[in-house]
């Protein structure tokens, strides 16, 4: 299958992306999904039917429909953790029996869920809180943070802050103003030991002791070690778990979003997980090329793996998704960045490219010089809503839709040096001509897909994230790799704790580098 797209990589290489607009009349049509009011339009890539065929191949070669079915039924398809992988359940309360190891998981996550509701009602009632602090980190920090931002004009709760980093500066800046008689912490660590959680967390509740509140009712604990969170001070009943069949990147549906649901309100937080469940329907029902994410993930293999581009751009215009490309980021890279098949044997082809991002308009005054005009190409994903939150100004929305427009059509069409040449006529003549055209030469012929949508609303963002999972899924199995192990974070980790003792003035292990012990002895030089 590979060396079929390979062949059809090397078919396609001398013909223009608009050129495929001019043998093809419907390809603007045809070359988009939809999924209920959201459009992926993946008309301005270089594929064409039969390298779309050729892709959609590796759909069924790969075994995808039986391992979508075990996705969604509770099989342990984590197979290095022997885990079943179940975030779709947590946007799916009213579903029918879903077992694990012989269990049925529903009863207990709808009890979660309206304990969360719950909970959150009674904060948002007695107005006693003004400020919720989410002390987290990796996806129980990206998750509800970014969602949070994203759904800002539908907040009417507490303010919501985030802290991630061990660096003091990040907690002492969030806290800085805050009321610790008004501020609600919630400590989101599943095990309750993540060191960069619990140290933040030891610094809150010294903070709100010294300000006068009680860490007895203003700390909230996500997670399922209840014997830990006691110990810590959290009584039981502020305590929200979920099982080890809920991965970290991919939690926010459920606990972890209760930052989300203190400031959007449990009913909106409902429409986020039912559009959610609405992009779980259509993906487990279009056919592939008709398939929203499945066509997301084979565009992005076609660009990785077959074309060899090693980045991809995520560019949202929508400032609210300043966030969205970070956490994208850790859902790919950290999902697919892996060097060996589910069998442990070598990957044949690179898996996840390079994910990076800023929202539109931001990133044409920074880095945007690079994708029109740079020697490398970098495959764009733009995202934008019809329509904004902000009705008196609209026209600046309708500027941002232009930019949004222009881009991928600059990208495609690009400027020759016959059109650079024209525009330059009258002001330079001769060799200076020429020099100065080449200078405003667009190469062109670089690929974007555009995801549109009508507003950007808490179920439109379900779909969204819901959306980008699936993809993740998609290109982990036809590249035969776990996307639900991360083992790629925990050797760092077992180093730092071995060196922090050197750093509190005892000895390096006796293995330590000898750059790392250069290292060392500046720090003990320069931080006493």
């Amino acid at each position: 299958m590979w060396n079929d797209l390979d062949r059809h990589r090397d078919r396609l290489a001398g013909t223009p992306i608009a050129a495929l607009f001019d043998t093809d009349p419907a390809r603007a049509q045809d070359f988009a999904v939809e999924a209920g009011d959201m459009r992926l339009d993946y008309s301005k890539t270089g594929i064409d039917r039969a390298a779309r065929d050729a892709l959609t191949a590796l759909c069924d070669g790969s075994g995808l429909a039986v391992r979508r079915a075990a996705l969604f039924s509770g099989a342990p398809i984590n197979g290095t953790e022997g885990r079943a992988v179940l975030h779709t359940a947590l946007r799916d309360p009213g579903s029918g029996p879903v077992f694990v190891d012989g269990q049925d998981v529903m009863p207990g996550l709808r009890d979660t869920l309206a304990r969360m509701e719950a909970f959150a009602d009674r904060v948002r009632a007695d107005g006693q809180v003004c400020d919720v602090v989410n002390i987290g980190i990796g996806g129980s920090d990206l998750g509800p943070a970014m969602v949070t931002a994203a759904l800002a004009p539908f907040h009417d709760g507490p303010r919501c802050h985030f802290v991630s980093n061990v660096d003091g500066a990040h907690i002492a800046d969030t806290l800085r103003g805050l009321d610790p008689r008004r501020t609600l912490v919630v400590v989101a660590s599943k095990t309750f030991t993540t060191i960069e959680t619990m140290t933040n967390a030891r610094t809150a509740r010294d903070w709100m002791i010294a300000g006068g509140g009680d860490p007895a009712t203003h700390f909230a604990a996500v997670s399922t070690a209840l014997d830990r969170t006691a110990a810590f001070g959290i009584p039981g009943t502020s305590v929200f778990g979920f099982a080890d069949w809920v991965g970290g990147r991919y939690s926010v549906w459920g606990p972890i979003g209760l930052a989300v649901m203190l400031a959007i309100g449990p009913a909106q937080f409902r429409a986020f997980l039912d559009g959610g469940r609405s992009m779980d329907a259509h993906f487990r029902s279009a056919p592939w090329a008709r398939n929203l994410p499945v066509m997301l993930a084979l565009t992005g293999i076609w660009h990785h793996q077959v074309l060899g581009h090693p980045t991809r751009a995520v560019l949202p215009y929508d400032q609210r998704l300043a966030r969205l490309p970070a956490y994208l980021q850790q859902l790919e890279m950290e999902s697919n960045g892996k060097g060996v098949t589910q069998a442990g044997d070598p990957v044949s082809r690179p898996v996840a490219p390079v994910v990076w991002g800023e929202p539109g308009t931001n990133g044409q005054h920074a880095f945007y010089q690079m994708l029109h005009q740079g020697a490398q190409v970098v495959p764009c994903e733009f995202l934008v809503a019809a329509k904004g939150h902000e009705p008196d100004l609209a026209h600046q929305h309708r500027l941002l839709l232009a930019n949004c427009l222009a881009q991928s059509q600059a990208l495609m069409g690009g400027r020759s040096l016959v059109e650079a040449r024209a525009m330059l006529t009258g002001r330079f003549t001769g060799e200076e001509l020429d020099r100065q055209a080449r200078h405003r030469v667009f190469p062109g012929n670089r690929p974007s897909v555009t995801l549109i949508y009508p507003q950007l609303t808490p179920f439109t963002l379900g779909q969204i994230i819901a959306a980008y999972e699936h993809r993740v899924f998609v290109e982990g199995t036809v590249m035969g790799i776990n996307s639900y192990d991360q083992w790629g974070v925990e050797l760092g980790k077992e180093l730092a704790t071995a060196l922090a003792p050197a750093l509190d003035g005892g000895e390096a292990p006796a293995d330590v580098d000898p750059s790392t012990q250069a290292l060392l002895g500046y720090i003990r030089r320069h931080s006493s």
